[in-house]
């Protein structure tokens, strides 16, 4: 039987229809799926006028309302949001750290998550990325981000960064090369960034050069971590319960022994000290850290300087002391990794072979 004309023009008019629809669906899923977790931070937070750059209260606005206000995100990535915390990160504790990274590491292992990020306060997002580059077991994309204005003030970086944050979690270049921290354009080692500027958006530097670049939507890679992470790496958060108590001090000219006798009574694993220079430690303070460490403190040696590393055995005997030095990590990050590292090691030697590698 002959179908007639108006017939045949309706049915190919649904089956047109029909095959836009389930091709726009099939796009749609075929995306990447992103996960942003949300922390807080200046990058959700709100100033009293637009001119308020640095001055506003943190931690103000919901991952959802973050995610609303970037429409373009539909094109790169199937992103959903989840509100982990929302303070101020100068406010992160350990518990939080581990709270954090299992949730990042439950979510890696899921089939339909291709990409992690992760929301934070500025202040301490280094040390957050560093803490995920050690103990999250994936080549997954992982990218912390943040921002150094509220997204109410003039020129607000937060949006971009967020975006370019989705970007390189979405991508399947980015995968392997351990957490990520996009701010400013750069695309950061978590491992090697620090903030190194409190009020200007290109505060986030690493001395070994950023990895690559985000421009319009499009990752330039230029160079690849070396030291050891994420699925390389020898801890793993679903095996660490909690992290082992480790203090930093600061050392200054004409600095006393106060607070090295106070910290170190405190029940501590490991004392980073943050020597200037090559980690030198005053010739005053050394007794009481050769004495902490007969106690069976370990003592790591840092330095407050941003740039270069601290050499072992030069400026003191570390081998004779049996102390660590901390390799280029600055005494904030030799404090996350002594953390780590003393859930699975007690040996000196083993501490300092885990400075060298990651």
């Amino acid at each position: 039987m002959r179908m007639n004309p108006w017939r045949r023009w309706l049915t190919g008019l649904v089956l047109a229809v029909t095959g836009a629809v389930g091709s726009a669906q099939y796009a749609v899923s075929s995306q990447p799926n992103v996960v942003v977790l949300a922390t807080g931070g200046t990058i959700a937070g709100a100033g009293a006028s637009a001119l308020n750059s640095a001055t506003y209260a943190a931690a103000k606005v919901p991952v959802d309302k973050l995610l609303a206000g970037l429409p373009e995100l539909t094109k790169v990535a199937n992103v959903r949001g989840e509100q982990v915390f929302q303070i101020a990160s100068e406010s992160f504790t350990n518990e939080q750290l581990l709270t954090l990274a299992r949730r990042v590491s439950a979510l890696v292992k899921q089939a339909d998550v291709d990409g992690i990020v992760v929301t934070h306060g500025t202040d301490t997002l280094e040390e957050t990325a560093y803490f995920l580059n050690l103990v999250v077991r994936t080549s997954k994309p992982i990218v912390v981000v943040g921002s150094m204005r509220p997204g109410t003030a003039l020129s607000a970086d937060g949006a971009l960064n967020l975006y370019d944050a989705v970007v390189v979690a979405a991508s399947n270049d980015s995968a392997g090369k351990g957490v990520l921290v996009t701010m400013n354009d750069e695309i950061q080692s978590g491992r090697d960034v620090s903030k190194n500027v409190n009020i200007k958006t290109n505060a986030f530097t690493s001395q070994w050069g950023p990895l690559g670049m985000v421009v319009e939507g499009k990752n330039y890679w230029f160079r690849a971590p070396v030291k050891r992470h994420t699925g390389g790496s020898e801890f793993n958060i679903d095996e660490i319960t909690s992290l082992a108590p480790v203090e930093i001090v600061y050392s200054y000219g004409n600095v006393p022994r106060t607070a090295f006798d106070a910290v170190g009574k405190s029940g501590i694993k490991a004392l980073v000290h943050g020597g200037p220079g090559n980690g030198s430690v005053a010739d005053r303070i050394v007794p009481v850290l050769r004495d902490l460490r007969a106690k069976g403190v370990h003592i790591i040696r840092s330095s407050r300087v941003a740039d270069g590393f601290v050499l072992r055995n030069a400026e003191q005997p570390d081998d004779q002391y049996d102390w660590v030095v901390a390799h280029d990590l600055r005494p904030q990050k030799a404090r996350i990794l002594a953390a780590v590292a003393l859930t699975k090691t007690n040996d000196p030697k083993e501490l300092q072979r885990i400075f060298w590698e990651y």
